[in-house]
């Protein structure tokens, strides 16, 4: 169990993604992705096992929910600097969280 502290330290935060490149490398399909945070936290890049729901097209200009205070992950030659929060099916299939309105960047997920 976790305590309120230990939640409460959990930063979740809004962000658009900007870009969705391939990622070959990865040993499991997924995506790169950039996204943008606001000014106060910035431009961050994520891997995301997203292909089954997907195109990189689609991902273009929508807000997700991700987790901005994990340390970087390296992920092949790619540095992962956030989580990005979704539902995961029994087939490994990610339905991305996003807010129901466009928000501003940044915000925080309480």
């Amino acid at each position: 169990m976790l305590t309120w502290e230990e939640f409460e330290r959990t930063e979740m935060r809004v962000g658009t993604i900007l870009e969705a490149n391939d990622f070959p490398e990865a040993r499991k399909p997924a995506y790169q992705l950039t996204i943008d945070f606001g000014t106060e936290i910035g431009i961050r890049k994520s891997s995301a096992q997203i292909t089954k729901r997907y195109t990189k097209q689609e991902l273009v200009g929508k807000q997700i929910v991700a987790v901005v205070n994990f340390p970087k992950k390296q992920i092949g030659k790619f540095m992962s600097e956030c989580l990005v929060l979704g539902a995961v099916g029994q087939e490994g299939d990610v339905i991305l969280l996003s807010p129901d309105f466009k928000v501003e960047n940044g915000l925080r997920i309480g």
